[in-house]
């Protein structure tokens, strides 16, 4: 268990530099998920939504395959936000700093919306409440695809939920900012969350390890 908790945005910013060569040869099978994460977003002239962007990694994968695509990225840390508007110049990119809780999102405006290794750091609670916003703003036929780190039992879940209880207890943690620690939910909970927000198929396209990739539309 990790000793001091650090503030979400501060915790990113401060690792920017390392972020990009850690996500991709640290976490197992990284480069395969972004890839295959990348090739589920549609094709041609659309509007796509990235929750917790970060530094645009699945970004640029999908660019290679889509590169007019109109993307609006949010995330917490300005730091990697300003990478990856540094990335991709050229690029038709709208980006939000902020939490992807609290942003307001267009109705009925994106073809897809995409996170890749953000949300596995809150509760199902607090997603149920985002997923509904995402299914408004989604087009008739859209869609949302997830990649994400989960937990693979409901001990491990509760395990991860404790110890970040635990470490705010004795660090005398009582605001409600993000602090990073990761609490990932298991695909049962996480499809149980999409599935009370609205989404009527959530389904498992992959999985690499403790990732996967996760589809939900109606």
């Amino acid at each position: 268990m990790q000793n001091k908790l650090e503030k979400m945005a501060e915790f990113f910013d401060s690792r920017l530099n390392e972020y990009d060569n850690h996500q991709l040869t640290c976490i197992e099978s990284a480069t395969k998920f972004y890839d295959f994460s990348a090739k589920q977003l549609p094709k041609g002239d659309v509007k796509v939504l990235d929750l917790g962007c970060g530094t645009g990694l699945e970004l640029e994968y999908y660019f290679k395959l889509n590169p007019k695509a109109n993307i609006v990225g949010i995330d917490i840390a300005n730091g990697m936000l300003n990478s990856l508007k540094n990335k991709f110049k050229d690029k038709d990119i709208g980006l939000i700093l902020g939490s992807y809780f609290d942003v307001e999102f267009e109705i009925d405006y994106y073809d897809a919306v995409i996170s890749v290794e953000s949300l596995h750091h809150f509760t199902k609670e607090m997603k149920v409440n985002l997923y509904e916003k995402v299914l408004k703003c989604l087009k008739k036929d859209g869609y949302f695809i997830l990649t994400d780190y989960f937990s693979l039992s409901n001990e491990e879940e509760l395990m991860h939920k404790k110890n970040l209880e635990e470490l705010k207890k004795q660090q005398n943690i009582n605001d409600n900012e993000f602090y990073h620690y990761d609490t990932p939910l298991t695909v049962e909970h996480e499809t149980q969350a999409l599935k009370e927000a609205g989404f009527n198929h959530v389904i498992v396209l992959n999985n690499w390890g403790q990732t996967y990739t996760i589809k939900a539309y109606n």
